[in-house]
């Protein structure tokens, strides 16, 4: 990468952080607790979604934005279960930016929510250098993917405050070693939160729930 380009790619963040900036200060102040979930394609982020508004849907209002490539399927998924959802439709882009989270939030009246939920485009390399103004970014691992995801993809690993490991049900049947999986992440990020849960049989969601009302409850206080 030549000096124009790296002053380039550098222009792009440092604009892009400005803005997110600006949707975090947005989403403070109508007191919006927000997640990033990022995951790579097939790793489950639409079906915890519905299972998260499955749970807390009566209790608190959420809104999702669903960020994909192309389709309304991911937004059609979550109004369904109940949530309000605004689809961004990227264009080939792989990843949201700050910008099209900007756009879909002036389309909201965020102090109507207490969850915001931005399911971001399927990919392990793209997501992790965009800042969107969320308060958190999850990420989601899945069992079929395989144990060696921190090591192969270490910024994406490095960034996030909560890992949600997925479909926990497939350990018996696919060969993944959870503690080469934990050790890895924990060397590029000692202080994540790992939470283990499968969407299918129900197992550790409840954490997950726990996790999410927790933290509501005291974005609410700030």
């Amino acid at each position: 990468m030549n000096e124009q380009r790296i002053q380039i790619v550098q222009n792009i963040l440092s604009a892009n952080d400005a803005i997110a900036e600006n949707n975090r200060q947005t989403l403070k102040q109508a007191h919006l607790f927000s997640i990033n979930l990022m995951a790579s394609p097939g790793a489950g982020k639409t079906t915890l979604i519905e299972q998260t508004v499955k749970h807390l849907s009566e209790r608190y209002c959420i809104l999702v934005i669903d960020g994909d490539i192309a389709t309304t399927f991911d937004a059609d998924r979550a109004t369904a279960a109940g949530a309000t959802a605004i689809q961004i439709n990227t264009g080939g882009e792989c990843h949201l930016d700050a910008v099209m989270i900007s756009k879909a939030l002036q389309q909201a009246q965020l102090e109507m929510f207490d969850l915001l939920i931005v399911e971001n485009v399927g990919n392990l390399v793209c997501p992790a250098s965009f800042d969107l103004g969320t308060s958190m970014n999850v990420l989601i691992a899945s069992i079929p993917e395989g144990h060696d995801k921190p090591h192969k993809y270490p910024s994406m690993y490095r960034g996030v405050d909560l890992v949600v490991l997925n479909k926990i049900d497939l350990l018996p049947y696919v060969e993944f070693d959870v503690d080469f999986f934990r050790k890895g992440l924990e060397a590029l990020n000692p202080s994540v939160e790992i939470i283990q849960v499968s969407c299918r049989t129900g197992q550790g969601l409840s954490s997950w729930i726990n996790w999410l009302e927790t933290k509501i409850k005291a974005y609410r206080t700030t």
